[in-house]
């Protein structure tokens, strides 16, 4: 049966979002520019995060890339990787430049809301670490997926090693969690039970 977290009711402003950034597919065919070869780890934490904001009630916003050179609209390479289409209850955003927030659309209605934000997609290196210090200096609340993202190599610099790299910059910015660790604490009934069991420990 599917429960729903009653907080969600309580305390609107303490819901997050979760945001799917450029889950589109020049990040996963192999062979093109910006593919990551080590992308399926990734993409199945997403998928993992993705269920688990349908299954709790938590909103769910997909910022796309549309306009640069790799991502003209209506070519293959712009659209969703399989199996992460949006559905109809999904917020959809399109920008030009590498943080969520060159979405005006995006800025307004996280701006407005300010929710927390949760980040997960590609590329950890551009867009997910951009996005997390716009939101930063919007006053939001951040938390990266550091295992449902990954990063391009850099300067003869490994993939792997930028990634690592990334994930702690972002903790100056925000939470840096892995996929599992935000599913229990966001679970429903996840927070309460942690804060019995923090008082029982007292």
């Amino acid at each position: 049966m599917r429960q729903i977290n009653p907080a969600l009711y309580r305390r609107p402003r303490s819901v997050p979002v979760l945001v799917l950034v450029d889950m589109q597919q020049e990040y996963e065919i192999e062979g093109r520019p910006l593919a990551l070869p080590s992308i399926g780890p990734a993409l199945s934490n997403c998928r993992l995060a993705l269920d688990h904001a349908r299954e709790s009630g938590i909103q769910v916003a997909y910022v796309r890339w549309i306009g640069a050179p790799l991502f003209q609209a209506g070519t293959r390479f712009a659209r969703w990787i399989e199996g992460f289409e949006p559905q109809g209850c999904d917020m959809i955003f399109d920008r030009d430049r590498p943080s969520c927030y060159a979405s005006p659309s995006f800025a307004d209605v996280m701006e407005r809301g300010c929710p927390p934000l949760v980040i997960a997609g590609f590329a950890g290196e551009a867009a997910c670490l951009a996005t997390a210090i716009d939101g930063y200096h919007r006053g939001q609340d951040i938390t990266f997926l550091s295992d449902a993202s990954a990063s391009h190599g850099l300067d003869g610099i490994a993939a792997a090693d930028i990634h690592r790299s990334v994930s702690a910059v972002l903790r100056a910015f925000g939470d840096v969690m892995s996929t599992q660790a935000w599913i229990a604490a966001s679970s429903p009934f996840g927070a309460a039970l942690s804060r019995s069991s923090s008082h029982a420990n007292d």
